[in-house]
């Protein structure tokens, strides 16, 4: 399974994109800023292709998505949340987006956690380019 996230719109605060599943659009993202040079918990990912597995969250009590190898980074995840102040330098998810925020976001996260885990379920490798 391929995921690609497209930085589409970058602020002071925080940096919308969209998602897309094998080539479809799936939902909108919403990260914390991008910076040149990693400030913990306020930055987004650096670009770059990460595989993709499903492991329990302690933090979050219950199975998420979390990206692999991210350099600098541990424990980077795909979950739900409306503000750059949810991300805590994960990557969220919605239907709907607005100004350095998103909406519908458990909607977007449980139709994606689907796909996810069938993907998984048929041993197909998950890749998330973030570009």
């Amino acid at each position: 399974m391929n995921l690609d996230l497209q930085r589409t719109t970058l602020s002071g605060k925080s940096t919308i994109g969209t998602l897309s599943v094998n080539g479809q659009f799936e939902c909108f993202t919403l990260e914390d800023t991008v910076r040149p040079k990693k400030i913990p918990g306020i930055t987004a990912i650096p670009a770059g292709d990460y595989e993709v597995v499903i492991t329990y969250s302690e933090h979050f009590r219950r199975m998420l998505p979390m990206l692999l190898n991210v350099p600098e980074y541990d424990g980077v995840r795909i979950h739900t949340g409306n503000t750059p102040e949810d991300t805590q330098g994960c990557i969220l998810v919605g239907l709907e987006q607005g100004q350095d925020r998103i909406h519908a976001s458990k909607m977007a996260f449980d139709h994606l956690f689907v796909q996810l885990e069938a993907a998984l379920r048929s041993k197909e490798k998950i890749l998330l380019h973030v570009h």
